[in-house]
């Protein structure tokens, strides 16, 4: 795809390191790196750093860890570089203070030396409802002018709203139409020079060539201005076309509210944290205002990329599901190969002191021989090292779930464990086949119960768990000393 005058496609990522990165965010990236991608163009990350009362390396280093966890590469942009850097705001200081002094000198701007008090203190008096600047200094005399500047007065610089009304074709929502006389003239520095967002924005957009903006619907309101910002661009030869702008839905949490920032599901680090697979994740984020198919939800990076197109996306707020995002990941853990899940669960084992740093020859041997056990059974990463731990564990640190001992564990429990060890000593074969055979002999048939009823208090005296890997197998694995010695501590 190509824009009118022939430009490829480029789109960016552009978030502020201010705290955690949240859902919205990685939806914001992924639909960019997914449009990108389908029309073979270019994805440029930069970093809008310019409030430097709230923003850290440390979020910053989040922001980067998060795009390289989730793998949504690009092309320009920080760490990488690129022909239109740099790439941080606070590094781009010299290109405002150039843009801005050349807006200085048009028709476009003028100097305003209101305070906020002044302000508000006008729109009280007039009885006005409309918030923002009253264009009082729009059209200064040469004498208020100097009269504000003998008394020391200094002055921020406003971009003048055209007459009339400001539309564009929305990406998302089509025709958007907004009249100027509701969008007050609005700042483009502070007092002391430094460039605000509306000012920093549109000028990185122009001159890193950016062809289609895909933002968040909470941005709408703020376009007409850089629509009218980037006709004064144009022809100050600063930007070479307005690009096509795409408002993204909001993604609502609990009570119909939005996902803010204070929603802890709204943290991007906190599915990390909790075992979800990035495709996973990016899978079902993708369906926070867009579907691949009516019928179907779980789909590849890739498929997204060559199905994806920014006019599909719905304009209705898109609400976060945690239990099907659970699901969508645990759908994904299907699709991988038993040493792939093995690779991403070790650093979960490890940071849970299941298997040491670095793994064992017989741990390594153990752990192969058992993911197979629970592959299928586990949604999350996390979920492996509360499964396996049993096989790992030294016997004086062996422990057994207190509410699964009290439930399973009773004087009839107690029963079937002795029956199970009266029946598993006296193997001579310590299989899976051997040791189901047996115990199906001396619990089903010898004491008549059912399997639930049978199987659960051995689980438990052997596992420490109700929930655990398929119980035979994991006998076999436990090998038959440990076996047999937890079974008789079970009776203790």
């Amino acid at each position: 795809m190509t824009t009118p005058d022939r430009r490829p496609v480029r789109v960016r990522m552009a978030p502020s390191p201010t705290g955690s990165p949240h859902v919205g965010l990685a939806r914001t990236a992924l639909y960019n790196w997914a449009f990108a991608r389908h029309h073979g163009g270019t994805f440029v990350f930069r970093i809008e750093d310019t409030d430097k009362a709230r923003n850290t390396e440390e979020s910053y280093d989040s922001l980067i860890d998060l795009m390289q966890w989730l793998g949504l590469s690009w092309d320009e942009g920080v760490v990488v570089g690129g022909a239109h850097g740099p790439y941080r705001q606070s590094e781009r200081t010299e290109i405002y203070a150039d843009v801005l002094a050349r807006l200085r000198e048009s028709s476009y701007t003028y100097d305003c030396f209101c305070t906020n008090d002044e302000v508000e203190a006008r729109r009280k008096a007039s009885g006005s409802k409309v918030m923002g600047y009253d264009g009082f200094c729009r059209e200064l005399s040469d004498e208020q002018r100097s009269a504000f500047e003998a008394e020391g007065r200094s002055s921020i610089v406003r971009f003048r709203m055209p007459d009339g009304s400001i539309t564009w074709d929305d990406l998302v929502r089509g025709d958007i139409t907004f009249e100027t006389e509701h969008v007050p003239d609005f700042a483009l520095c502070r007092a002391n020079g430094d460039p605000l967002y509306t000012l920093t924005a549109p000028v990185d957009d122009a001159t890193m060539e950016i062809t289609h903006v895909l933002r968040g619907e909470d941005l709408l309101s703020s376009t007409p201005r850089q629509v009218a910002l980037f006709d004064a661009l144009k022809e100050l030869g600063v930007a070479k076309e307005t690009p096509a702008f795409g408002h993204l839905p909001y993604v609502m949490g609990e009570g119909n509210k939005k996902l803010s920032k204070r929603d802890p599901q709204a943290h991007m680090a906190l599915y990390r944290e909790q075992g979800f697979l990035p495709e996973g994740l990016l899978n079902y984020l993708a369906l926070l205002g867009w579907a691949i198919a009516a019928d179907r939800d779980v789909f590849s990076l890739e498929e997204m990329v060559e199905k994806f197109d920014i006019k599909d996306v719905n304009p209705n707020p898109a609400r976060f599901d945690l239990k099907k995002a659970e699901a969508i990941n645990a759908s994904h853990m299907r699709l991988l190969s038993i040493d792939e899940i093995t690779h991403r669960v070790l650093p979960f084992l490890k940071e849970a002191g299941v298997v040491g740093d670095p793994v064992t020859d017989a741990d390594a041997q153990m752990l192969e021989l058992a993911m197979p056990l629970v592959a299928e059974r586990i949604n999350k990463l996390t979920e492996a090292a509360p499964m396996l731990g049993f096989l790992f564990v030294d016997e004086a640190d062996f422990e057994r779930d207190p509410a699964d001992v009290a439930k399973l564990l009773d004087e009839t429990g107690r029963g079937v464990v002795q029956a199970s060890y009266d029946a598993l000593s006296g193997l001579h074969e310590w299989s899976t086949a051997a040791i189901e055979e047996a115990l199906r002999v001396a619990l089903i048939e010898g004491m008549e119960l059912k399997p639930r009823v049978a199987f659960g208090p051995v689980r438990v005296a052997v596992t420490g768990k109700r929930i655990s890997p398929p119980l035979f197998e994991s006998l076999e694995l436990l090998g038959r000393e440990r076996s047999l010695a937890r079974l008789q501590s079970a009776l203790a």
